[in-house]
């Protein structure tokens, strides 16, 4: 498993509106992600930046896949310590700052997972994998501001 991973996708815009972009407010920030063999991913900028508030924006899918990771991550090392995981939900947030010149970048990223685990005897063992799984995210590892954990883990109703 060890090694050097390659990843490819194609992003299309698709918000010329005929008059590309002669004018900041004549075009379109709408745009297709794909990937082979994959479901296209309809996205935009976000709504303050002129795009289409019903596709997803970057800074959704970058928080997106830092709870993906965290999740991926946790699941693995939940198994390495024999912790069944029955449910897992994250309701992670971030923040973003505009700097003077009109660009910006993230301050923080908060992950709020909350895992259920079959047997209540683990939950303290489930509530510490965490710290571990944050070690093992490669995309948290790619960032440069903190992604914080705020974990809560409990047991599944019998």
């Amino acid at each position: 498993m060890n090694g050097e991973h390659r990843y490819a996708v194609t992003v299309a815009w698709t918000g010329n509106r005929g008059t590309g972009t002669s004018d900041y407010r004549e075009y379109g920030r709408e745009h297709t992600i794909t990937a082979t063999g994959k479901v296209p991913i309809e996205a935009s900028a976000d709504r303050s930046f002129h795009g289409n508030a019903d596709r997803w924006n970057p800074e959704e899918l970058l928080l997106a896949a830092l709870s993906e990771c965290h999740l991926m991550s946790y699941l693995h090392v939940a198994v390495r310590h024999g912790v069944v995981v029955v449910g897992y939900t994250d309701d992670a947030t971030g923040t973003m700052v505009q700097t003077k010149d009109g660009g910006g970048h993230f301050t923080e990223a908060v992950l709020r997972p909350r895992v259920t685990v079959r047997d209540p005897g683990q939950i303290d063992l489930a509530q510490s994998l965490h710290a571990e799984a944050a070690s093992l995210c490669f995309i948290a590892a790619s960032v440069n501001f903190p992604v914080r954990h705020a974990p809560q883990a409990v047991a599944a109703s019998r």
